[in-house]
């Protein structure tokens, strides 16, 4: 059976070296319930047939390899295009590069005829889809919800026809150069526009890519509500980008202190390390109170302490003025001759010796205990 579709051209055409005009257009949807008349595709006991076209389907590999090479024709063919018409019908091709944009076909046209260009570029932008399909009448509900009839299979196309704008008449063609090719799908609140006196105030609009009919009023409150959104739009890409950067400032500060951090816990000493810092100060200092006595080491650096016990040894004059490193030096000369003394090996050569109240005590409670084991003598 033979159908036609209608969308809008929603892109600018462009002119090629030659004169020639090129477009990119959405030509055909998947996943819809389109509306038809009943005696239009075999079902005369109802007066319109809800028809489905599965995304399967028209989104098929044989259904998207069709489009290519189809001729574009100005309005539709009464007999449609084959060889012997195609010399007198074709005002330029459709391309090879077939592609699914969401739930549209796009395809690339052609539009190698000069008037054809003209009329576009004047206004004339419809387009409208000539096929071939099957129709398996079948009751169902799409995964949307939408309930249908009927479906449609095995598309394959034959031409794209550039069409005024379509109004639907008795026998619900797309246009009035139709020329009865093809069953079109049915708007219920147009499909007497020819005869209604409302068809002139009604207007056409693209709402995110859809053809929408509505009322001068309707398409006042439609823009101004797609302006509100644009808006909206941006200032939520605005705040989006100032938050975005906060985050990255945010990040970029949190890896500095990790590094930060990391950078103090490589520098730490280590327990060994402080061990032997506290074995350096402890021999230090007792190197220096072996030199002399009266130095004060609580609280002072080790190079204050090797210059205090260097002028304690040698006098004023050989600090006056010596650097750290010199103090050092004869730091180092003074004290290999110094002899620390070991408390082991003191305790050693002396011997363990009571000393203070503890031992005196001990003393009197031994003789304590002699008088009283001698005391029945006396008592004899």
């Amino acid at each position: 059976m033979q159908f036609t579709d209608k969308l809008t051209l929603d892109g600018a055409i462009r002119r090629t070296a030659d004169g020639y005009g090129v477009v990119s257009a959405r030509v055909a949807r998947g996943g819809n319930v389109q509306l038809y008349l009943g005696s239009e595709v075999g079902m005369n006991d109802k007066a319109t047939v809800r028809v489905y076209r599965p995304e399967a389907e028209v989104f098929k590999k044989d259904a998207i390899a069709s489009y290519a090479g189809v001729p574009v024709t100005i309005n539709h063919p009464k007999n449609g295009v084959s060889a012997d018409t195609w010399k007198d019908l074709a005002v330029g091709e459709v391309g090879d590069d077939v592609l699914r944009d969401g739930e549209f076909v796009r395809v690339p046209m052609m539009l190698r005829d000069a008037n054809a260009i003209k009329a576009v570029e004047d206004g004339k932008r419809e387009l409208s889809m000539g096929y071939s399909a099957e129709i398996t009448f079948a009751d169902g509900v799409t995964p949307t919800g939408e309930t249908f009839d009927a479906i449609m299979s095995d598309f394959k196309m034959n031409h794209v026809a550039i069409v005024d704008q379509a109004r639907g008449g008795a026998e619900l063609r797309i246009g009035d150069g139709a020329n009865k090719w093809g069953a079109s799908p049915v708007n219920l609140q147009t499909a007497d526009e020819r005869t209604s006196p409302m068809a002139d105030t009604l207007r056409k609009m693209l709402v995110d890519g859809l053809q929408v009919e509505t009322t001068d009023a309707g398409a006042a409150a439609i823009e101004k509500l797609m302006k509100d959104l644009q808006s909206s739009a941006a200032k939520f890409s605005d705040a989006e980008t100032t938050h975005k950067a906060a985050i990255a400032a945010k990040d970029e500060e949190i890896g500095t202190l990790k590094a930060e951090n990391q950078k103090l816990k490589d520098a730490a000493p280590k327990p060994a390390d402080l061990d032997k810092l506290v074995a350096d100060r402890a021999a230090l200092v007792t190197t220096i109170k072996a030199i002399d006595s009266k130095i004060e080491v609580s609280g002072v650096s080790d190079s204050d302490l090797r210059r205090a016990a260097v002028k304690a040894k040698l006098g004023d004059e050989m600090v006056k003025d010596a650097s750290d490193a010199e103090i050092t030096g004869m730091f180092k000369a003074i004290a290999k001759d110094v002899k620390t003394a070991d408390p082991f090996a003191r305790v050693v050569s002396d011997g363990l010796n009571n000393a203070g109240d503890a031992a005196t005590k001990a003393e009197d409670a031994w003789g304590k205990s002699i008088n009283d084991l001698n005391a029945w003598r006396k008592e004899a």
